[in-house]
């Protein structure tokens, strides 16, 4: 039986179990947590400077913030923690998750995806960054197509916004993350 984590001031009741053990966390702890997240340590140290978070709305809204505020440089610290579309990081649970509408694709999705996302590092000079939880290897390889035709200026943008995307999934699972990891250790007494 796990035991719920004392409230921090700002926390209410209703604070998600995951979210109030984050809110915890010694800083070291919590920033790699964050960076697991989002590789941009700026990014990173705006959210751990705002703990404790009440809800996993006001998470997400200082994460928008975050993203937001970010650097061309931050940016490009943020994309060279995410694997190119179609090659997820060997060992790592997240990348393998994120892209599994890859896993099922035909050896010839697979080539065109290699070909594309080497083209679009060469016009952009970063990994195509899609939040690519849902979306099938076509539904990718559409959207790559589409938006290698994109001035660097709009891709920026998209990027940015993709970006958000993936990082407000990843926080979620880290405020649900202690609900899930009681639920598992319960189904296993």
């Amino acid at each position: 039986m796990t035991s719920s984590p004392e409230r921090l001031p700002g926390e209410s009741p209703g604070t998600p179990e995951g979210l109030a053990r984050f809110n915890t966390l010694r800083d070291s702890a919590a920033r790699a947590v964050l960076h697991e997240v989002c590789a941009s340590s700026v990014w990173g140290s705006k959210i751990l400077a705002q703990r404790p978070y009440a809800t996993t709305e006001a998470l997400f809204l200082a994460s928008d913030a975050a993203t937001a505020e970010l650097t061309e440089e931050d940016l490009a610290e943020a994309m060279a923690g995410h694997p190119p579309i179609g090659r997820p990081k060997p060992g790592d649970p997240t990348s393998s998750r994120e892209q599994r509408g890859m896993a099922g694709a035909t050896e010839e999705l697979k080539a065109e995806m290699l070909e594309l996302n080497l083209a679009y590092q060469e016009r952009f000079g970063h990994v195509f960054l899609i939040c690519a939880t849902g979306a099938t290897g076509e539904q990718m390889r559409d959207a790559m197509k589409a938006r290698s035709g994109h001035t660097p200026e709009q891709e920026r943008a998209i990027v940015r916004t993709e970006l958000g995307k993936i990082n407000r999934i990843r926080l979620n699972l880290v405020a649900a993350a202690a609900a899930e990891n009681a639920a598992a250790a319960e189904e296993g007494e």
